[in-house]
């Protein structure tokens, strides 16, 4: 689904063991030019540092900090499989500099715990990452207090890694104290508030309520551009955000700027092949298909669903949401037997990687019983679509926009087979603004 983790670089007042001006110069350089998004610059920097810490030994508390700080670097640039061994010499290094200096644990360990949690959230290995993403929290709490405000990043974290699974009513609490902490330990401008409002906002999104995404989503997008350079990654993050809110509430004139911004941004910081790039590429053929442009958005969902495959691998869940999208255009073409062997590719990855019971799986068995449907195959369409409404009434409520699409394809499809009882028993059900059909398939990265 979405790929907007903070990934905590842990650096600032750490105990050290002598003094070493080369690498000091290093990881300050470092920190600065990723924080401008100068990524090629930046790792040229903590290369630098981490060659000097090496000559430390593995008990120094430089060498944790450079392994994690370079990992977190690839983790921005998409550079998973470069990444993880550095994140796992980190945690191990935390480990020993805590036997060092003779304390149980120390905070680090907590954020670099964090860190690992969120690589394997974006390879979409959730369960080995709540693990992780518990563990690095209680650390944090234990060593830096419950108020702190990397106690809220693992918090906020946590919480997002929540909204995949399709747990909403664990994911709201945890990012409403995350924002309060990072508003009463950092500030109301900090930038770390904006990514908290960012993903209160997008959990609100994907349960429907659009209203009260939309004022977050803006004061997210103003502090970024008040303490983030243009073109910044996470800026365009917030352009990206705020126009697939604009595509939902077919405010299709706004939202296509903001997205070609978006991608502009992305491509120019991250490279032709990072993930964000892909997403955004994908939400902008998903205007498209909304505008019925299926020309340009056939290229758009094309290059995406590669990008993903390539990056992420053949079974991640983005991948199921560009197959997906892939199929539902092929569908508004009446191209069927193309779009058929995507939903079910779409529909086996997601059953896999989410649970039988996801939000998600239900946007599959919803789609590819929408193409039984209209090609005739009404018996297996109507499995197709039941399953779908019962996972949806199950983990979205009885007042989700997506519920009442779910409600009203099956009417449309008892009316269809000349079943007017049961197909008038189903209208009564839905409210008297859901007369839209539910959005092909949730964005799946922002």
């Amino acid at each position: 689904m979405r790929s907007k983790l903070l990934v905590a670089i842990v650096c600032g007042a750490i105990a050290l063991w002598g003094q070493d001006p080369l690498w000091d110069k290093a990881v300050r350089e470092g920190n600065e030019l990723r924080a401008q998004g100068r990524y090629a610059a930046a790792e040229q920097s903590y290369r630098a540092a981490l060659e000097a810490a090496e000559k430390f030994g593995e008990q120094d508390s430089r060498l944790a900090n450079s392994l994690n700080n370079l990992a977190a670097l690839y983790y921005d640039q998409g550079k998973y499989s470069e990444a993880e061994p550095l994140y796992f010499r980190a945690v191990s290094a935390w480990e020993k500099a805590a036997a060092r200096s003779n304390a149980a644990e120390l905070p680090e360990l907590g954020m670099s715990l964090n860190n690992l949690a969120a690589l394997d959230r974006t390879l979409g290995r959730y369960g080995e990452a709540e693990a992780l993403y518990h563990r690095g929290q209680a650390v944090l709490e234990r060593t830096l207090g419950p108020e702190d405000q990397r106690v809220a990043t693992a918090m906020n974290n946590l919480a997002e890694l929540y909204a995949v699974e399709g747990k909403h009513d664990q994911a709201e609490p945890l990012l409403r104290r995350s924002l309060q902490i990072r508003r009463k330990a950092l500030g109301p401008n900090d930038p770390r508030v904006a990514a908290t409002l960012n993903n209160l906002a997008d959990l609100y999104i994907t349960e429907g309520k659009y209203a009260r995404a939309e004022p977050l989503l803006l004061a997210a997008l103003e502090l970024r551009r008040q303490t983030l350079p243009p073109g910044h990654p996470e800026l365009a993050k917030s352009l990206n955000n705020l126009a697939s809110l604009y595509r939902r509430q077919g405010r299709y004139e706004e939202a296509e700027p903001l997205y070609r911004q978006a991608l502009a941004s992305w491509e120019q910081a991250l490279g032709p092949d990072h993930p964000n790039l892909a997403a955004g590429l994908n939400n902008l053929a998903q205007l498209y298909y909304a505008q019925e442009r299926y020309a340009e958005a056939e290229p758009l969902y094309d290059r995406a669903l590669g990008i993903w495959e390539k990056s992420l691998g053949p079974d991640h869940p983005n991948v199921a949401a560009g197959l997906n999208n892939l199929a539902e255009l092929y569908c508004a073409q009446y191209r069927y037997v193309k779009a058929d062997p995507l939903y079910r590719r779409a529909l086996a990855i997601r059953e896999k990687a989410l649970g039988p019971d996801h939000p998600d799986v239900a946007t599959s068995l919803n789609n590819l019983g929408a193409l039984y449907y209209r090609t005739g195959r009404y018996a297996e369409a109507e499995q197709l679509y039941r399953r779908a409404l019962e996972i949806r009434q199950k983990t979205l409520g009885p007042n989700h926009p997506d519920v009442a699409g779910s409600i009203r394809n099956l009417a449309q499809l008892f009316h269809a087979e000349g079943k007017e009882t049961k197909a008038r028993a189903l209208y009564r059900q839905l409210p008297a603004e859901a007369l839209m059909p539910a959005p092909a398939d949730p964005d799946p990265a922002k």
